[in-house]
C-alpha cells in the first residue's frame, strides 16, 4: 500500500514537473520570437532616426537625384540604387543558370564518384572570404575581361547599348560576375536538395510513358521543385544586394548611371563602406544612413516580390496536381 502511494506521489510530481517545463519552454520560445520582432522594430526606428536629417533636407529628391557631392552637400542616391540592382540582376541571371544546371547534373547525370567531389568544391566557394574574391577580381578577372571578353562582346554585340563604350575592366559586368561566383554555392546547394526531394515514382512514371532523360528532367523534376529553386535564387539575390567588399573593389566606384555594362558604377553598400569613416558633417552621415535605409527597402521589396512569386508558382503547381 505504501509502495503504491509512493509511486502515485512520484507520478504526480513528475506530471507537475513536466507541466512546469512545458510552461517554461513556452514562455522561452515566446520571448525569443518577441525579441526578434523588437530587434527588427528597433532597427527600423534607429535607421529612420539617424536618417531623419537627410529625409527632411532632401525628401524624395534624395531617391531620384543623381548628384552626390559631399563638398557641396548635394546627395542623390539614384546612381547607387541603379548600380546595386543592375549588378545583382547580372549575378542572379548567371548564377541561376549555372547553379540549377549544376544541381541537375549532380543529382541526375553525374556518377557518385564525381558528384561528391564536385559538390564539395562548389560548397567550398561559400567559405572563401569576400575580400579574396575582390582581390582575385581586380587582379585577374578585370584584366582578362578588359583584354579578351569585353572586346569580343563589343565586336559581336556592340550594336546593343549594353556593350558599348570604353572598356576599363572594372565595372558593372565585373561586379556581376564576382557576385555570381559568390552566390553560386547557395543556389546550387538549395536546388540540389530540392531536386533530391522529388519522388522516385514521379521520375519512373515519366520513363514509363516513354520520356527521355531530358524530358523526364524538364517535365517531372523541374516543375515539381521549381518553387524551392526560386527560394534559393531569392536567397542568393539577397546576398548579392548586400555584398560590400568584393563589389567595392571591382565595380569602379563612380556614381554615374550608364547603359553600358562596361562602365564603372557604384553600389549602396560600397558607398557606405567607402565614405562612412570619413564623413564628418552630420548631413553626410545622415545621407549615408538613408542609403542603408534604402538598401533595406530595396531588399524588402524584392523579398516580398519573391514570396508572391513563389506562392503563385506553388498555387499553379497545386492546380495542375
Amino acid at each position: 500500500m505504501r509502495l503504491q502511494q509512493a509511486a502515485g506521489s512520484g507520478s504526480i510530481e513528475r506530471r507537475q514537473m513536466g507541466r512546469l517545463v512545458d510552461r517554461s519552454l513556452k514562455w522561452l520560445l515566446f520571448a525569443s520570437g518577441i525579441t526578434l520582432v523588437v530587434l527588427f522594430i528597433l532597427f527600423i526606428i534607429i535607421l529612420f532616426s539617424e536618417a531623419g536629417e537627410s529625409i527632411r533636407e532632401f525628401g524624395w529628391k534624395f531617391i531620384f537625384g543623381s548628384d552626390w557631392n559631399p563638398v557641396t552637400h548635394q546627395y542623390g542616391a539614384l546612381p547607387f540604387i541603379y548600380g546595386t540592382i543592375v549588378s545583382s540582376i547580372i549575378a542572379i541571371f548567371i548564377a541561376s543558370i549555372v547553379g540549377v544546371a549544376a544541381a541537375v547534373f549532380l543529382t541526375q547525370l553525374a556518377p557518385n564518384w564525381l558528384a561528391g567531389p564536385v559538390l564539395f568544391l562548389i560548397e567550398l566557394l561559400a567559405a572563401i572570404p569576400s575580400v579574396v574574391f575582390g582581390l582575385w577580381g581586380i587582379f585577374e578577372l578585370a584584366p582578362f575581361l578588359r583584354t579578351d571578353v569585353q572586346p569580343f562582346l563589343q565586336k559581336y554585340l556592340g550594336f546593343l547599348p549594353l556593350f558599348q563604350g570604353p572598356m576599363y575592366g572594372v565595372g558593372m559586368l565585373t561586379a556581376g560576375l564576382i557576385l555570381a561566383m559568390m552566390i553560386l554555392p547557395t543556389i546550387t546547394s538549395i536546388a540540389r536538395d530540392v531536386i533530391l526531394t522529388v519522388p522516385s515514382e514521379q521520375k519512373e512514371a515519366a520513363f514509363a510513358l516513354g520520356a527521355t532523360k531530358w524530358e523526364m528532367i524538364r517535365l517531372a523534376i523541374l516543375p515539381y521543385s521549381w518553387s524551392g529553386i526560386l527560394g534559393g535564387m531569392m536567397l542568393g539575390l539577397g546576398r548579392a544586394l548586400g555584398e560590400t567588399m568584393a563589389v567595392t573593389m571591382v565595380i569602379g566606384n563612380r556614381p554615374e548611371i550608364a547603359a553600358s555594362l562596361f562602365a564603372p558604377s557604384y553600389s549602396m553598400a560600397s558607398v557606405i563602406a567607402n565614405e562612412f569613416t570619413e564623413a564628418t558633417a552630420s548631413i553626410h552621415l545622415s545621407a549615408l544612413t538613408e542609403i542603408g535605409l534604402l538598401l533595406f527597402a530595396v531588399t524588402f521589396v524584392l523579398y516580398m516580390f519573391a514570396r508572391l512569386l513563389i506562392r503563385r508558382v506553388v498555387r499553379v503547381q497545386g492546380g495542375r496536381a
